[in-house]
């Protein structure tokens, strides 16, 4: 057998009629030179083959060697990419994923020996385990892929194995609502309660629970009937934050119609009398709905309320979040777009109002369908 140098790591056998190409893998323990050889029917083919492993090495040179594990590289990211730039309670809800799920099923696998097969099969596991909701899971598989994305940026991993893995399916999140009859009751029977004012402000004006318990009486401008929902009050296990809203599309301008103006002025004179019988810090932060402390109510607990009072009295199961889909099925009954209800909600785009109330979506079908229908008889 006859090889013949033809170009740099490139020789021809003329025999076999093959050309072969000489990987250099560098050295060994001992020193020695690990040389690998590939074969190739022709000059082109090798010429291509020496450029694809040159290029393979170079990848691999920019890739620190390591042993880091996913745990330790999950501390990394949440310690310079989560907590300097997320709010407090996304950086609460990834460590609890990373605490009660992550870590004890992989945190202990080096970081370049995990596997899309691994991922997959953490997905299975944590989901028959724990009975988490498809929806949760989702969370789970967007932090591995954000985190694992970043190791790419660094040079950390080559590939992120999260790119070939099947995402757990999200399930469309179907809304709670009262119609406008169930509201009305609602109504009826809420009157002359402290919750009337909550009841209202979700029901009425479509307010979020944390925009409720985070609204103050300085965004209230009684002369111009505007409320400027701006900050929310959010609890993140036993923490508790005023932030900012949800987004920036969230901050927004809502017009206080009679009723909602008379009860937001008849708690503003209840709260002024009350202040000076109070001994202690009374509303110091100077919040619109207060317990019976005069402190700041948490959206959990408002939330607790709410419920309890929905059982005692025997009405149909909604939570308070869903008076705020009540307030979206009642304005698309009186033919107010999509668009606009989104805008009042504080939704970024139409899309986000479309995605959440599918109800109100097909129902604008059926409309649609029936006028060209009519047109055409």
């Amino acid at each position: 057998m006859a090889r013949k140098k033809v170009e740099r790591n490139i020789s021809y056998d003329d025999v076999r009629k093959v050309y072969y190409v000489s990987m250099d893998l560098g050295r060994d323990e001992n020193g020695k030179r690990i040389k690998q050889y590939k074969t190739f029917p022709n000059i082109s083919s090798a010429r291509a083959g020496l450029k694809e492993f040159h290029a393979e090495r170079k990848r691999n040179s920019r890739t620190t060697p390591h042993r880091i594990t996913v745990a330790q590289w999950l501390e990394y990211w949440m310690d310079t990419i989560v907590r300097p730039n997320r709010a407090e309670t996304t950086v609460y809800a990834y460590q609890k994923i990373i605490d009660n799920h992550i870590n004890p099923a992989m945190g202990n696998v080096a970081l370049t020996d995990l596997t899309a097969k691994d991922i997959q099969q953490y997905y299975i596991d944590t989901q028959r385990a724990t009975g988490l909701s498809s929806n949760t899971m989702r969370r789970h598989h967007d932090l591995l892929s954000s985190s694992l994305r970043t190791a790419v940026r660094q040079d950390m991993l080559l590939s992120n194995p999260v790119d070939r893995v099947e995402p757990p399916k999200s399930r469309l999140y179907e809304a709670d609502f009262y119609d406008s009859q169930n509201l009305k009751r609602l109504y009826m029977l809420v009157g002359g309660h402290w919750l009337e004012l909550v009841v209202k402000l979700a029901g009425s004006l479509g307010l979020r629970r944390e925009e409720i318990c985070g609204l103050k009486w300085e965004s209230v401008d009684f002369d111009r009937r505007l409320i400027h929902i701006k900050e929310a009050r959010t609890a993140y296990g036993a923490t508790i934050v005023q932030k900012e809203t949800k987004n920036r599309s969230s901050i927004r301008m809502l017009y206080m119609p009679e009723e909602i103006y008379r009860l937001m002025w008849r708690e503003k004179m209840r709260q002024q009398a009350e202040a000076p019988l109070r001994e202690g810090d009374y509303n110091p932060d100077n919040h619109v709905v207060l317990d019976r402390n005069g402190a700041p109510y948490s959206p959990n607990a408002l939330s607790l309320a709410f419920t309890r009072y929905i059982k005692r009295n025997n009405l149909p199961r909604v939570t308070l979040h869903g008076l705020r889909h009540s307030f979206a099925t009642v304005a698309s009954g009186q033919g107010v777009s999509l668009f606009d209800i989104g805008k009042a909600l504080g939704h970024s785009t139409p899309a986000t109002t479309g995605r959440i109330y599918t109800h109100l979506v097909d129902r604008t079908h059926e409309e649609t369908l029936l006028r060209v229908s009519d047109a055409l008889k």
